[in-house]
């Protein structure tokens, strides 16, 4: 097996114009493969790492999203009253009612308008997400129009950086402070006062409560009280189960297009790799009657061929891997088909995709080799020795 392996690989080595060029096209295929799974997964880890395992949100029933649910203040006095809730280090519950609007601001450069998510929040929304830290400047003074903004809304729209000012719900709000929450969905979010953001929207009411519920017993206790309670009528949910429903539609509009032209690149790879051991079969009949007249099985000569497609197939998909990993450097900004509004995430990697990576070159090498090796098999050993 081991004379077999070493057999193969020189032969790679010894065709390096054809093995090459073979290698690139699958390298290229890998890549875009390995690049739009990054793609979708950065986008469902910013939005699970958006959320905490021992919190939980509560909306409107049959809400999909915080922008589309009501609770008025009634029904959220009726939430904050369950048991179930830890206390907070004022005693009270440890529970935040928020507001979220959405604006249309332009983009820094490219001054394309899109929307941008304002959270109300109140002082328990710092704490009860303990991430969130001030990088830059200070927090809002109640009662002002003041707001703090997320690192990544601040690099990416006009009037969102330290300092600037964004006009909405007919005020001017300064932007006196950055924050950062380890590159959660958060980053891409203004917040502010809830009072006053209720106020200018004339919206007093609450998008969705968010409430400390440690362990999985207590979570279960209160979704079984609230859900049905006939004074509310709200949708109980972890917030990381929260967050990452709101990536479902959008992940999968970007994995089928990116299955669509990876499926494209890998036939046209596939046929390259079979046209470069096609080559290699009719270049080395005297070689292949020689195996066979040494004795090698047609099985053997077979495997051979097969072995060396696999190889190339192999090292692109090497070279494919690596560069996808160089992505994880940049940054996209996209709306969320889910929730409308505009979300920063990166490329992230894991092994399912590396792995992923590698049986895809893999596959594309043995589609693309296993024909010319079934041929290279049934070369005559009589002939093959004749042929110049």
């Amino acid at each position: 097996m081991r004379l077999l392996a070493a057999y193969s690989f020189r032969n790679v080595i010894a065709r390096r114009l054809t093995s090459t060029l073979t290698i690139i096209g699958v390298a290229l295929v890998v890549f875009v493969f390995c690049a739009v799974l990054m793609l979708s997964h950065g986008l469902r880890q910013t939005l699970v790492d958006t959320g905490f395992d021992d919190n939980a949100i509560i909306i409107r029933k049959a809400s999909q999203t915080e922008i589309q649910s009501i609770l008025p203040r009634d029904m959220a006095n009726v939430v904050r009253a369950d048991p179930a809730i830890a206390p907070a280090p004022d005693g009270g519950p440890f529970a935040s009612g928020e507001l979220m609007v959405l604006i249309n601001q332009p983009k820094r450069g490219s001054n394309d308008p899109s929307n941008v998510p304002i959270r109300g929040v109140s002082p328990n929304s710092m704490t009860i997400r303990p991430n969130i830290g001030l990088v830059e400047g200070r927090m809002w003074k109640p009662g002002t129009s003041e707001i703090i903004a997320g690192a990544k809304v601040a690099r990416n729209f006009q009037g969102c950086g330290l300092g600037e000012s964004v006009r909405f719900a007919s005020r001017d709000w300064t932007v006196v402070g950055v924050f950062e929450t380890d590159g959660s969905g958060f980053e891409s979010e203004l917040w502010g006062d809830y009072e006053q953001l209720a106020q200018a929207f004339q919206r007093p009411i609450f998008s969705s409560i968010t409430v400390r519920v440690p362990g999985e017993a207590k979570f279960a206790a209160l979704r079984e009280r609230l859900e049905n309670d006939p004074r509310v009528t709200v949708d109980v949910k972890r917030e990381k189960e929260y967050y990452a429903e709101q990536s479902n539609f959008t992940r999968t509009y970007i994995n089928v297009l990116g299955l669509i032209i990876s499926v494209i690149f890998a036939a046209g790879a596939t046929v390259g790799a079979m046209i470069t051991m096609y080559a290699s079969v009719a270049g080395r009949t005297t070689e292949i009657g020689t195996l066979r007249a040494l004795g090698f099985s047609r099985f053997t000569v077979l495997l051979t061929f097969l072995v060396e497609s696999i190889f190339m197939g192999l090292i692109g998909g090497s070279f494919g891997v690596l560069a996808a990993t160089f992505l994880r450097q940049f940054e996209v900004s996209t709306t969320n088909w889910d929730t409308f509004a505009e979300l920063a995430f990166g490329f992230e990697t894991s092994w399912g995709i590396v792995v992923g990576g590698f049986c895809f070159a893999v596959a594309m090498g043995v589609v693309g080799g296993f024909l010319p090796a079934l041929q290279a098999s049934q070369v005559r050993i009589i002939e093959a020795l004749r042929a110049k």
